[in-house]
């Protein structure tokens, strides 16, 4: 099974590759297969047995060998409750959107080129996924940098250059202080095996060292996640990014900030965490309130979505923030129910702005008159994102909410209140939206929407998400019973 792990790296590699030297429609078919190896190849991956021994990070299955013995980086791949189920979202997410490429590509540059991009972004979100080691860690988290930069600017929208400029600064600026804070963490241990670091619950820093280190890693995962106030470049970048760019962007690559927040910042650092834990769960609440606020604003339909974004990943910040198993849960199930429901969202707007040229909630009104399919589509994923008992997006934020008031204390029963009251405001700006662009008589705009059915191709890249988004709401132990054992190990880590 460890040849998976390496199979999930070369194949979408070699199918990027691929894809960008054949002509165009064999070019996309060929990173199309790529991305459905890659899909296949993530499955076999959750049968396995108990790990042996008692680890923090306890691998279902890894590879383990010398990279660089001189400065003892090794290239160690592995996979385990926390790090599988978002494999298989980004391998999914990335086959959908290879697949909707086939049938859609915006602007004159040659999909090929587009299906190469998304295979590379893939190899960056999964290596992270699978990562470790943590200077291995590192360079999987820039890969994504550049094909997602290009990605914006080659195939967005008007102020695509101003997007992916902003995407790349900001990002840039995360770099230089995670890069930072491995090497305080690599200077100071002397290993860079997470793993190793994992187990030693921090011993070997001191509380001052471990606090400096988590600082500078907890804003450079708040730059990716994003968290408030570094969330600016996320409207932007999904307001001017083709469909298949936003639906990754929020799927999959928002969840490598969370990820390694979780799995490095808290795992490796329990002390800085616990002396931050206060601050980060205050700012995860704003991100709450203040991207819940800004959406009933929205008079665009993308920023509108880019925004609700925001506040959702705060949920899964204030998750995390709390230092509990079931805060971690919560993340951990929010974070894949986001990537399933926010895609879908993005991949309907992206539907609707393709049929009605433009965005704006002021010259849309009445889909569900004309095109009651895609109206009842987006009503789904709307009241799944508001977070509806049944659907995905419930378990996350009510298991958020009830870890914090639990945690106790004034300061975490007021955040879990107004975490509460955020999710009672996104109710109402996905209920606006709703009634913007759904009811009432039809707008010009809408009138005159072509094709009102849904196409063949649409129907293939959104089902899946549809099903697993109705799956994980019914029966939330297809996720937390896979994540439930690292949790408890990485609870005693911080319990130490």
């Amino acid at each position: 099974m460890s040849a998976l792990l390496v199979v999930l790296l070369a194949v979408p590699a070699f199918g990027a590759v691929l894809a960008a030297l054949l002509p165009d429609r064999a070019g996309r078919l060929t990173g199309t297969a790529a991305a459905a190896v890659a899909f296949l190849a993530t499955l076999p991956l959750a049968w396995h047995s108990t790990p042996a021994g008692h680890h923090a990070i306890a691998p279902w299955h890894q590879l383990d060998v010398a990279w660089a013995p001189a400065l003892d980086i090794r290239f160690h791949l592995g996979v385990d409750g926390i790090s599988w189920p978002l494999v298989l979202l980004t391998t999914l997410l990335t086959l959908l959107c290879c697949g909707y490429s086939l049938w859609r590509t915006p602007g004159a540059v040659p999909g090929r080129y587009l299906v190469a991009l998304l295979l590379v972004i893939e190899v960056g979100i999964v290596g992270v996924f699978e990562s470790l080691d943590l200077v291995l860690f590192f360079v999987f988290f820039e890969v994504v940098l550049l094909p997602m930069y290009a990605v914006i600017a080659g195939w967005g929208g008007p102020g695509r250059r101003a997007a992916a400029t902003k995407f790349v600064l900001y990002t840039l600026f995360g770099s230089v202080l995670l890069l930072v804070g491995v090497f305080v963490i690599v200077a100071k241990t002397g290993t860079a095996d997470l793993v190793t670091l994992s187990d030693r619950g921090g011993a070997g820093l001191s509380g001052g060292t471990q606090l400096l280190a988590f600082v500078l890693l907890a804003v450079a995962f708040a730059v990716k996640s994003p968290l408030w106030p570094l969330h600016t470049w996320l409207p932007d970048a999904h307001t001017e990014a083709p469909t298949v760019g936003s639906v990754i962007l929020a799927g999959v690559l928002l969840k490598m900030g969370t990820y390694g927040l979780l799995r490095v910042a808290v795992g490796v650092l329990p002390d800085g965490a616990r002396a931050a834990s206060g601050l980060l769960g205050v700012l995860a609440t704003a991100a709450i309130l203040i991207g819940a606020l800004v959406c009933l604003r929205q008079t665009e339909l993308k920023r509108l979505i880019a925004y609700s974004s925001v506040g959702h990943m705060g949920f899964v910040v204030l998750g995390i923030a709390t230092l509990t198993g079931t805060g971690f849960q919560a993340a951990l199930i929010g974070n894949i129910a986001h990537g399933l429901l926010t895609g879908l969202l993005f991949f309907l707007v992206g539907a609707i702005k393709d049929r009605t040229g433009t965005g704006e909630l002021a010259r849309l009104g009445g889909l569900r008159e004309v095109a009651p399919a895609l109206a009842g589509l987006l009503g789904f994923a709307a009241i799944g994102s508001l977070g509806l008992p049944g659907l995905a997006g419930f378990w996350g934020e009510f298991f958020t909410v009830y870890a914090a008031i639990r945690h106790g204390g004034p300061l975490w029963i007021v955040l879990g209140v107004f975490a509460a009251f955020g999710g009672a405001l996104a109710a109402a700006y996905f209920l606006r939206l709703l009634r913007r662009v759904a009811h009432g008589p039809a707008a010009p705009a809408v009138a005159a929407l072509r094709p009102r059915a849904l196409a063949r191709p649409e129907l293939a890249a959104w089902s899946p998400l549809v099903l697993l988004a109705l799956a994980v709401g019914v029966a939330p132990a297809l996720v937390l019973a896979l994540s439930a054992p690292p949790v408890r190990a990485l609870i005693e880590v911080i319990g130490r």
